[in-house]
């Protein structure tokens, strides 16, 4: 599966990777994953880290049910980092449905690495 995260207990931050092809059943699968893991804490915030992602095989449907899946606390913040148009695109349409949702961590959509770090309030994250 091309998707991978890093619970950094101490900066409280998950940090997801994405790379080449990647599905909704694998983001998905990824979120279940995530969700089940003991050290998960749905108070930290998460850098999603989708540069390397090739081709995001979603419809705007389940791009709707993925940011449906609430298991980050309001207070969360999810920044989704991508470099391809194409993903962007989708990460746009994501981060607009959590803007939708009364009581949603806060999602955000960035092009740049500095400034989603900055956003988190983080200097650096590998």
């Amino acid at each position: 599966m091309p998707c991978r995260y890093v619970i950094d207990m101490e900066r409280r931050l998950v940090i997801s990777t994405g790379w080449d092809r990647v599905t909704f059943a694998e983001i998905k699968a990824h979120q279940d994953q995530l969700v089940s893991d003991p050290d998960f804490n749905p108070e930290f915030n998460q850098f999603v880290d989708a540069t390397a992602v090739t081709t995001l095989d979603i419809s705007a449907e389940e791009a709707k049910t993925v940011v449906g899946r609430r298991f980050f606390a309001p207070t969360a913040k999810r920044a989704f980092l991508a470099s391809s148009l194409h993903v962007l695109g989708l990460g746009r349409v994501m981060e607009t449905y959590a803007k939708m949702a009364a009581g949603r961590e806060e999602v955000r959509l960035f092009h740049d690495r500095a400034s989603a770090l900055q956003w988190l309030g983080l200097e650096n994250v590998t």
